[in-house]
């Protein structure tokens, strides 16, 4: 038997309506407020840093924030093998996210199976000092379980949530990405396709492991893409596993755990109003960090440094250090492969911020143009991490 179309049931009650303006009101301080570029990209690192932590820990993994850091940075920790392969497999989920949410890549199933596919066996790759992955294969998208999954209770044993049969889960996976491309269409709230699409997803439990860390790396991607990532400086995952009781009162909707017994047609307004209204706590998180900066006297960028992207503003602050920069330089600061930054570097040079230098293969590099070369004086160079 097929299962229905998924039309999943809420209400936008006056709480989500008062988190969703919320969400926009931070939205808009974040955008106007400036920050010299090296914090900005030092900012991002450590967002990142903290969300792949704490969505690792959520899920059991035992290291530290220290112990995170230090193994994306490609230090081995004895006695964590586990742990720091779950760490580092998830660090390269959150680059690639990064990634395709800036090339505007749709949601997909596609996507998924090997989102999932990088959390669960990673890129295979060996890491570099500030965690960017360097060669390695890419792993094969995942195909969905065959079989039954059983989420139990720890302690007791006892059965917490019994998810759909395998033979549903093609379909169920099918429908909820139709439902998340056709509300993008219609224009619903970003951060409300973003919430459902999370539940849905840890709902039909596509896969026996790695469901919590893909599910919240779906919503990562989708606030991303639809331009709610706050230039990269918020972690999601952090509020998460600081309530995680909340976290899973909330995605529990329905007191009977057999999906097939009320799940499936819960009402799942509860768990938008947790997530829009944890949603809404980061952001204000970040327009209180945004004003603290206002108040401490930023002063205003020039227009053709407000023009830059995030990416390209990281870009700029390497020239803090060197004069030239080349492709592995740019690889190695956003965490991309070198194909997705010759992609960048050949759109920069088009903008004419970037300059090609010296254009042989073996030794191409780049250099500032005149115009941005006058704001160096200005930029903060980045902190040194003894990397």
């Amino acid at each position: 038997m097929t299962p229905p179309p998924w039309h999943p049931r809420y209400v936008i009650t006056p709480a989500i309506a008062r988190s969703l303006m919320e969400i926009e009101a931070a939205r808009a301080v974040v955008a106007e407020t400036p920050l010299p570029l090296a914090i900005e990209a030092e900012l991002r690192r450590l967002a990142r840093i903290r969300s792949t932590h704490f969505s690792t820990r959520i899920e059991g993994n035992r290291l530290t924030l220290a112990e995170a850091e230090e193994a994306i940075s490609g230090r081995e920790i004895e006695g964590r093998e586990r742990d720091v392969a779950e760490v580092r497999n998830y660090w390269a989920a959150l680059l690639r996210v990064e990634e395709w949410a800036a090339e505007k890549k749709p949601l997909s199933e596609e996507l998924i199976r090997r989102l999932h596919a990088l959390v669960t066996k990673g890129t295979g790759s060996e890491t570099g000092p500030r965690g960017e992955a360097r060669g390695g294969a890419r792993p094969k998208p995942t195909p969905y379980r065959d079989g039954q999954n059983v989420i139990r209770d720890s302690a007791t044993g006892a059965i917490v949530y019994l998810p759909p049969e395998a033979k549903d889960v093609p379909a169920l996976m099918a429908e909820m990405v139709g439902w998340a491309q056709e509300a993008e269409r219609e224009g619903l709230p970003v951060p409300i396709i973003a919430g459902l699409v999370h539940y849905q997803f840890v709902t039909i439990h596509p896969y026996y492991d790695g469901n919590g860390r893909t599910a919240r790396l779906i919503a990562t991607f989708i606030l991303q893409r639809g331009g709610y990532g706050l230039n990269g400086l918020i972690s999601l995952e952090e509020l998460h596993s600081q309530d995680l009781e909340g976290y899973y009162r909330a995605l529990a909707t329905h007191p009977h755990h057999n999906y097939y017994e009320g799940r499936e047609e819960a009402d799942l307004t509860p768990w938008l109003e947790y997530f829009i209204e944890t949603t809404a706590r980061v952001f204000r998180m970040a327009r209180e960090g945004a004003q603290r900066s206002a108040r401490e006297g930023i002063s205003p960028e020039p227009e053709e440094l407000r023009r830059l992207d995030p990416r390209a503003r990281a870009v700029l602050a390497l020239f803090t250090k060197m004069e030239r920069i080349r492709t592995s330089d740019v690889a190695e600061a956003l965490g991309l492969s070198d194909r997705m930054a010759r992609v960048l570097i050949r759109g920069w040079v088009s903008d004419g911020w970037l300059v090609l230098r010296d254009p042989s293969k073996r030794a191409r590099s780049y250099e500032l143009s005149a115009i941005y070369r006058q704001y160096l004086g200005g930029l903060s160079a980045m902190p040194d991490n003894g990397d």
